[in-house]
């Protein structure tokens, strides 16, 4: 187990994480899934023990198998826990030796974590999972050249940079202000690759809605500053490699 705290972080907050990590791993399911279980009426789960239903925690599956779990707590928002908790599971995913399954075509596991497929074949994804997918927010599918999510925002987040990935956004329903541009404060490095600030300073707001595409090149600073009830949108996310390869092809 590799545990990290940061100064000025409170204390209990290595303890929850701790908590969302062993959850996720035990019930194999985003962390998320039970607190918004439990808000919903479903109070009896707080009677299990050693549960931490609380958003942050992550399973690591790799070959259809869950190896482990992350658990994040303290950043500034639950929503911002699970987005470190997610980018931290997918670098463990992407770095895995593993060779994805070359003969399924079908994404049938949507269980918050990246899943690897070849992508030399269709892949077909039914509404009932790409609905549950949404109720959750969580990737439908993720391989070395492109991501596919179901993303669900309810309230603002971080700064992002993405140093590869090109984000292609369509928005399935609801409402939000993105800016876009400008200069990421604080940004760190939370995975490979990828970067998160505080805010974003001298850049342009959009107002986004229904229908609409966003398409964010790779480098580009980007952050949803607010949010409209629940934003429902399609996150597609290519990679600067395979971007080469389409371009020169």
């Amino acid at each position: 187990m590799a545990l990290e705290r940061l100064d000025g972080t409170f204390a209990m907050g290595a303890t929850i994480s701790i908590g969302k990590a062993r959850t996720a791993v035990l019930f194999k399911k985003p962390t998320r899934f039970f607190e918004e279980l439990i808000n919903k009426g479903r109070t009896a789960m707080t009677a299990v023990d050693g549960f931490t239903p609380l958003i942050g925690g992550i399973p690591i599956i790799i070959g259809g198998e869950v190896v482990g779990g992350i658990g994040v707590s303290g950043a500034a928002s639950a929503n911002q826990d699970e987005e470190l908790a997610l980018a931290g599971a997918t670098a463990f995913t992407e770095s895995s030796k593993t060779d994805p399954p070359s003969k399924s075509s079908f994404a049938s596991d949507v269980s918050g974590a990246p899943m690897m497929k070849s992508t030399s074949e269709a892949i077909f994804i039914d509404g009932q999972q790409v609905a549950a997918a949404f109720t959750k927010g969580q990737p439908l599918l993720e391989t070395p050249g492109y991501k596919v999510h179901a993303s669900r925002r309810v309230e603002p987040g971080q700064a992002e940079i993405h140093t590869f990935d090109t984000d292609v956004v369509y928005v399935v329903d609801g409402s939000a202000t993105l800016v876009t541009g400008g200069k990421a404060v604080d940004a760190k490095e939370i995975a490979p690759n990828e970067l998160r600030g505080t805010k974003i300073e001298g850049g342009e707001e959009h107002q986004i809605g229904e229908g609409e595409v966003i398409i964010i090149p790779n480098g580009l600073p980007h952050q949803f500053t607010a949010v409209t009830g629940e934003l429902h949108y399609f996150v597609c996310k290519q990679t600067a490699s395979a971007q080469t390869h389409l371009t020169t092809r």
